[in-house]
């Protein structure tokens, strides 16, 4: 292996310790060429530690998961962080997610792009009806905020107040959790009674 080929395996890992790797984003175009080439290289790394590299070819992104350890074993220090989500997160990532599932259904294969407005009326359907509808909007956009910094929207630069939805939401929230969760949330819809959870 060559020096040059060690610093590139050395960036890729450092790059996943940051953040998902995705290969559409330009400025990881080299970091996802080492992860074709050296992906053992780099799952070997993080293998003494007990984390897994996802890499997802099909849908261009890879990221770190904490490896579930067997019954016997005592359990590792976790180096993956769990994000604690408030209700209206995880409502939207739900929501992001059903909206993800039923464009690929409908056989679409690009990119899903949702707007402000479209997400803010997704989040006030689950929402009481109130009096202050300046509060509800700025809740509607504080939630919008977070989902972007957890990685799972992206606001495209050319057009304001648009947004992208991530593919590795699929791997965050999956069919079973959407199944579970868009039950709840049907019953939740039909007995909801005034007070925002």
């Amino acid at each position: 292996m060559t020096p040059a080929d060690e610093r590139a395996i050395a960036t890729a890992i450092i790059h996943l310790m940051k953040d998902v790797v995705y290969r559409d984003v330009t400025a990881h175009e080299a970091v996802w060429h080492t992860l074709e080439r050296h992906r053992g290289h780099v799952a070997d790394h993080f293998r003494t530690i007990g984390i897994d590299v996802v890499i997802d070819e099909t849908e261009g992104y890879a990221y770190l998961a904490t490896r579930e350890p067997h019954d016997s074993d005592e359990p590792l220090p976790r180096l993956v962080r769990r994000h604690s989500l408030t209700y209206n997160v995880s409502l939207l990532l739900v929501l992001l997610r059903k909206r993800l599932a039923e464009f690929e259904a409908d056989g679409d294969s690009g990119t899903l792009v949702v707007t402000r407005d479209q997400l803010v009326d997704m989040i006030r359907v689950f929402h009481a009806t109130t009096s202050n509808e300046a509060r509800s909007v700025d809740q509607a956009d504080t939630t919008i905020k977070r989902v972007v910094e957890l990685g799972f929207l992206r606001e495209l630069r050319a057009q304001q107040g648009h947004y992208e939805v991530r593919r590795i939401l699929k791997a965050y929230v999956d069919a079973h959790t959407l199944g579970d969760f868009a039950n709840q949330l049907a019953v939740y819809a039909t007995t909801t009674s005034g007070a925002t959870p």
